[in-house]
């Protein structure tokens, strides 16, 4: 498959036009998408009241391949009625991520018992009861409760509630699987776990440093706004292991002259090692430094910790620096030079930073850059980490974590004149971890693929077969439903988020506050989710102090978040003023920092060693461009001229090292996992020493190793072996081997 010579552009208009064909037309197509609801994909906030394809400073049209591609699947017709009887769980399991995708929308409940290999369809009312018998049945302290970012903030809200009048604290989201590296290393640095921008700040910015991400693939609609600051004559330093297509140039289709000629993203491009995001980030400080560019009078008034750092900073070898980093001593120079000149600079991120055993140490080191120059507290420049969901950061934001906020903990019992459990909950990976030693009996899911976004896939299907019951509130099939199977599991359909009787309301990764406004479902069977969530609320707790049937307004859950959770004040009548809104307090336009006294936190830290010796690569699992998180929309990956995910991409040099050929069938095998019948590939893009492999396929060779800090599993710097398969002997049938002795 021949890779483009740029992202975007008409390839793009051509797969709208082929994705509206697939859902009935152009028109139906174009009608769902331009509908007043938040997009279903990444945490951008595009839609809301203003309508689909609008971002939050009102430009039209804003559209990507992964919305329309997120449309199209819940435009999907219904499972057909046979499909339950005709595959077993084990054929089930030999189908591939976009397969189980295409299978349709899921439009009635359906169970797999124990001692049985299919799934059946069971009334609404057998479901329900079977989850709420199985709840009065186990302590709280048996159960885990696991959010997907695709759900609406009412939901999440309801059910973290549910699950703590339950009696536990058992409640975590994807974001321990991305983004809660960011969260707390953010916290524990500029005192908010959230981006300290504005979406207009981004449009200000004379500099955007994208350090581990890829959002031409990921996060397309971001492209315009780095467009923009090429066109401004603004700069935009990319730091990734892997030259992205789409970050060297781009065909913007809602611009002419870029969809014409197309614009260069990238003004720098630093290939770093996998794993050497630290000790790059503390060699461009140390050159700041020495070349004088730092704002020492702010480092003084609004900063603790920086005498420590900078300190260390001298301390630190400039051979150590190159050596573990994988760059050049000229490489950081320029990049320090560029961000010495700049005036206004934005610093954002992706899982390349947050996917490693110092994730959290890795944001830390961002924010201390950041602030070197005065960059937190001020228009137009600080912290963005950029989310994949798109209703993630809401989930944190209304309490789906382990521990609650002391504010809202507080309210909550003061609202419902309850005491809340206090005892320490699991974050996802120890959830997983206790469902495997069998201290965990229960477990719900909110949207998501708990066990396709797990390290380690052979213990994340062992420890979830552990589990006596799981539930999945789902509209379309994933992995988790062939391959994360409990005694007993339960799929329940539920709407999707343009299909909503009601309004919902969403968070974007800017603290924007989105309200979307429903619409009419597309098939009979699926229930709203607040509605399936009280209905259990109900049968397992009849005697909380709440009124399950009140709940199922998501009007009454805005009102109750309105009261118990800060900032959030102007969501209880947001569906009437129709008003959108930033939460209070996160955005930092000063250097006034949400910190105990008030100042920035300057951290220390020391360079991990660079992994890998002899003939070991370090491995990163990687999104295609046809997907979205665990969602595999297409096979093909565009960007990279990949046709097929079963291939692993390694440099030129790395191949020859090993004497392999291209498209040379080859194993994989990690410290927890071995892959079989790769293709490697030769792939000049990616810097010599590392490789890639397409998530969530890799997940098998990726350990439980995580953050101490943040619990994220280390997804990238994973090291592994390649190895050429053994020829195969030719296999001759008996029939033909009989034939021939005739």
């Amino acid at each position: 498959m021949k890779k483009p010579a740029s992202g975007g552009g008409w390839r793009a208009i051509l797969y709208s036009l082929k994705k509206a064909r697939e859902v009935g037309g152009f028109w139906k197509l174009w009608t769902a998408m331009r509908s007043k609801n938040a997009c279903k994909t990444c945490a951008l906030g595009m839609g809301g009241q203003q309508g689909g394809m609008v971002n939050e400073a009102g430009s039209f049209p804003e559209v990507c391949k992964k919305s329309l591609q997120a449309m199209a699947a819940d435009m999907q017709g219904a499972v057909r009625d046979d499909f339950w009887s005709t595959y077993s769980l084990a054929q089930l399991q030999k189908f591939t991520p976009r397969e189980l995708e295409h299978c349709g929308r899921l439009t009635e409940p359906v169970v797999v018992e124990p001692g049985s290999q299919y799934y059946r369809p069971i009334t609404w009312d057998d479901a329900l009861g079977r989850i709420t018998k199985k709840l009065r049945e186990l302590e709280a302290s048996q159960s885990f409760w696991y959010f997907s970012g695709r759900s609406s903030t009412e939901a999440g809200f309801l059910l973290q509630l549910l699950a703590r009048l339950y009696g536990t604290n058992n409640v975590n989201n994807c974001s321990f699987y991305c983004h809660q590296a960011s969260g707390v290393g953010l916290q524990s640095s500029v005192g908010t776990g959230t981006a300290t921008i504005e979406f207009e700040d981004v449009e200000h910015a004379d500099m955007v440093m994208l350090i581990g991400g890829n959002p031409a693939s990921n996060h397309p609609r971001l492209m315009s706004t780095l467009m923009g600051i090429r066109n401004r004559g603004g700069e935009v330093i990319v730091v990734n292991p892997v030259r992205e297509l789409g970050l060297v140039n781009f065909r913007v289709p809602s611009n002419t002259w870029s969809m014409l000629f197309g614009t260069k993203i990238a003004s720098l491009y630093c290939q770093p090692h996998i794993g050497g995001d630290l000790a790059l980030i503390s060699g461009i400080a140390k050159r700041v430094v020495e070349l004088g560019g730092e704002d020492r009078e702010y480092l003084k008034k609004y900063t603790t910790g920086h005498e420590a750092w900078l300190a260390s900073l001298e301390q630190m070898s400039w051979a150590e620096i190159t050596e573990k980093s994988g760059t050049t001593r000229e490489e950081i120079d320029d990049i320090a030079r560029r961000y010495i000149k700049a005036k206004k600079v934005v610093f954002g991120w992706t899982m390349g930073i947050t996917h490693h055993v110092n994730g959290v140490k890795n944001v830390q080191a961002i924010a201390n850059l950041a602030m070197l120059r005065g960059m937190v507290g001020r228009p137009g420049a600080g912290l963005m980490p950029i989310r994949g969901h798109s209703n993630v950061q809401a989930m944190g934001s209304v309490g789906v974590t382990p521990k609650l906020k002391d504010a809202i903990f507080e309210r909550l019992e003061k609202e419902y004149s309850v005491k809340l459990p206090t005892s320490p909950g699991l974050d996802t990976l120890g959830c997983m971890e206790g469902a495997m030693d069998g201290s965990l009996k229960f477990g719900l899911c909110l949207g998501g693929n708990l066990y396709g976004s797990n390290p380690d896939a052979t213990f994340a299907g062992k420890s979830l077969a552990q589990l006596d019951m799981l539930v999945y509130l789902s509209t379309t099939l994933n992995t988790g439903h062939a391959h994360g199977i409990a005694k007993e599991t339960i799929i329940l359909p539920v709407l999707a988020r343009d299909e909503e009787p009601q309004a919902t309301t969403q968070e974007s990764m800017f603290n924007y506050i989105r309200l979307s406004d429903g619409g009419p479902r597309r098939h009979e069977g699926p229930r709203s989710e607040v509605e399936v969530i009280a209905r259990i609320g109900e049968g397992a707790l009849p005697k909380a102090p709440l009124d399950w049937q009140s709940m199922t307004s998501t009007g009454k859950i805005r009102q109750a978040i309105a009261k118990v959770v800060p900032g959030f004040e102007q969501i209880a009548t947001i569906d009437k003023t129709k008003k959108e809104f930033a939460v209070a307090g996160r955005v930092l336009h000063e250097p006034k920092f949400p910190t105990k006294d008030g100042k920035g936190v300057i951290h220390t830290h020391e360079l991990p060693p660079l992994l890998g010796t002899g003939n070991q690569l370090r491995l990163m699992t990687v999104r295609s461009e046809g997907q979205f998180n665990t969602v595999v929309y297409e096979t093909e990956d565009l960007y990279r001229g990949q046709e097929r995910r079963d291939v692993i991409l390694m440099h030129p040099d790395d191949l020859a090292a090993r004497g392999l050929k291209h498209d040379q069938l080859v194993s994989v095998t990690s410290e927890t996992g071995r892959m079989e019948n790769l293709l490697a590939r030769s792939y000049s893009d990616i810097r010599a020493g590392n490789a890639l492999v397409y998530y969530p396929e890799a997940n098998v060779l990726v350990p439980r190793s995580a953050d101490p800090e943040s619990k994220t599993p280390a997804f990238k710097n994973v090291l592994v072996v390649v190895e050429p398969m053994p020829a195969k002997l030719p296999v001759v049938s008996k029939k033909r081997a009989v034939a021939g002795a005739t």
